[in-house]
């Protein structure tokens, strides 16, 4: 067995599919009336779809997960975010932690958390 994708809820797909293209360069492999698989592996689903399969509310913004992407030219990433999207919400703008890696953390358009950060020391 082995994992094939990681899925995120969205409120506007067309919306969220420019956000992920526009900012980490995923392009659209499959796209199926509410649901969008995305290269690297990220699906996105409407809200509304999510809620006809659960039958319950979804919760936005419940700081149980986390995207993690990584990049070298994190400065360069980080004036594009800034540039494409001033109105995002930051956990923590760029940083460093103790251990020498640079991260920035921050929130989508519907409330999923993302952390960037440079390729970590191994």
């Amino acid at each position: 067995m082995k994992l094939r994708n990681i899925l995120i809820v969205v409120k506007d797909i067309e919306r969220a599919k420019q956000f992920y293209h526009d900012l980490f360069g995923l392009k659209v492999i499959l796209d199926n009336e509410g649901n969008v698989i995305l290269t690297e592996g990220l699906v996105l689903q409407e809200e509304k779809v999510w809620k006809s399969f659960l039958k319950e509310e979804v919760i936005f913004k419940n700081h149980a997960t986390e995207l993690y992407f990584e990049e070298k030219e994190i400065e360069t990433f980080v004036e594009k975010l800034e540039s494409l999207y001033p109105q995002i919400r930051y956990v923590n703008k760029l940083m460093v932690h103790s251990w020498g890696q640079k991260v920035v953390r921050f929130y989508d358009l519907d409330g999923n958390l993302i952390e960037v950060g440079t390729p970590a020391v191994i």
